[in-house]
């Protein structure tokens, strides 16, 4: 039966998390270490797992960018690897001490501690696998991971070698487990079990956020959907800005730091779309604008209102004419999804502004949003980029998967009245 199995999983994770806490940090590195090194050498297993779930996506017609988000490459499995070894080299956050002081006699301090058993569940790239499982272990924290079905067999393969390293350096390799069914009545069970799970961690678009809400009392760190903008100010450097528009847009369009809407400032608009649009067309990437936009590129197809709420993950963006950088901060507001936002300006009074309206939890300057990202903001590998303002906002790394505890000391003291 489906309950029981689940329930027999959540169990024996949460007695592997008791476990963790007592593991010292260069027990930890050693198999980080180690898995970094298994990853690489079984690098001809986890193609082949993978290239079952590209070609099972292919056969469900599945779109180009979904694919990519699946595919497992010598890059990308290198760039997991590499993940490994960064989070073996970050600092270890458990038993840190964050604050103390003195009073009444008392010695008090406050120590991060781990959160204890999170359930990661997340949807379509399989990295977040290895992600998930290397910084929950650094931080002390056991995982449940429940990947999206379209990267089942990938999922299977990376989680077999991970136990496998925990089990050969004397770790209970229920510290990363995983769930074996895709069909969501087992996420249902899975939600059920707040006797054994601290916190869900989700990563993935709207309706698995909202599915997780409406089936869960354990609390969530969502990682919700990523509405990413930049708006153009009058003063921007054209050339330079339509080169990091390009960035965030095409690179990977997949992902949730992709560029998905672009505010124009009118006065810099009709020197400034013209050659926006023939990058874009030269990358295949489809315009949809406002009446303003179209004015100036009448061949682009005219958005609507939903667009530019609208998280594509493709080849697809929504653009507007804006009259000021107020009207961008606007209009920001109302349709981001608080993951990253940005200013592209030499107005040093303009960006200050921008900054302080947008409570997005990364703002860009000048920047490419691709780079709201663990990794590239020195975490090392991250557990996603938490779209709610309890506990953590913005990308989760190591000090991210902590909670604090107080640990008091006096001399025999006891309290009067």
């Amino acid at each position: 039966m489906i309950s029981k199995k689940i329930e027999h999983i959540a169990i024996k994770t949460k007695q592997a998390s008791y476990e963790l806490t007592t593991l010292d940090t260069r027990h930890k590195n050693r198999v980080l270490k180690e898995l970094a090194v298994q990853i690489h050498k079984n690098r001809a297993a986890i193609k082949k797992a993978n290239l079952k779930d590209v070609t099972e996506a292919g056969r469900k017609g599945l779109s180009a960018a979904m694919i990519d988000r699946l595919v497992l490459d010598d890059g990308r499995i290198d760039a997991m690897r590499h993940s490994v070894l960064e989070v073996a080299g970050l600092k270890d956050p458990v038993g840190e001490m964050t604050e103390q002081r003195k009073r009444n006699g008392l010695h008090i301090k406050k120590v991060r501690i781990p959160l204890g058993v999170i359930c990661m569940i997340y949807e379509s790239r399989p990295n977040v696998t290895v992600d998930a499982a290397s910084l929950c272990f650094k931080s002390g924290n056991a995982v449940i991971l429940r990947g999206g079905a379209e990267a089942y067999h990938s999922n299977c393969a990376l989680v077999g070698i991970i136990r496998d390293v925990l089990k050969k350096n004397a770790v209970d390799p229920c510290a990363v487990s995983m769930v074996p069914f895709t069909d969501r009545s087992a996420m249902i069970h899975l939600l059920q079990m707040d006797r054994y799970i601290n916190v869900v961690i989700p990563r993935g678009g709207e309706g698995l956020m909202r599915f997780i809400g409406d089936h869960t009392k354990i609390p969530v760190i969502k990682h919700d959907k990523g509405v990413c903008s930049l708006f153009v100010d009058e003063s921007a450097d054209i050339l330079k800005a339509v080169r990091v528009i390009e960035n965030a847009k095409v690179q990977r369009p997949g992902v949730c730091n992709a560029l998905e809407q672009l505010y124009v400032h009118k006065k810099i608009a009709a020197k400034f779309l013209p050659e926006f649009y023939r990058a874009m067309t030269a990358d295949h990437v489809e315009i949809r604008g406002d009446h303003q936009t179209r004015k100036i590129i009448p061949a682009i197809k005219l958005a609507t209102d939903k667009d530019f709420g609208t998280e594509y993950l493709d080849l697809i963006l929504a653009v507007k004419v804006v009259t000021d950088v107020r009207d961008a901060i606007s209009h920001v507001i109302r349709y981001s999804s608080d993951h990253t936002d940005g200013i592209i300006t030499k107005n040093k009074k303009n960006a200050g502004l921008f900054a302080r309206a947008i409570n997005s939890s990364c703002v860009m300057i000048n920047t490419s949003t691709r780079f709201n990202d663990g990794g590239e903001l020195g975490l090392g590998a991250e557990i996603g980029i938490a779209t709610t303002r309890l506990h953590a906002y913005g990308p989760m790394g190591l000090r991210e998967l902590t909670a604090q505890k107080f640990v008091v000391e006096s001399d025999y003291r006891i309290r009067g009245g």
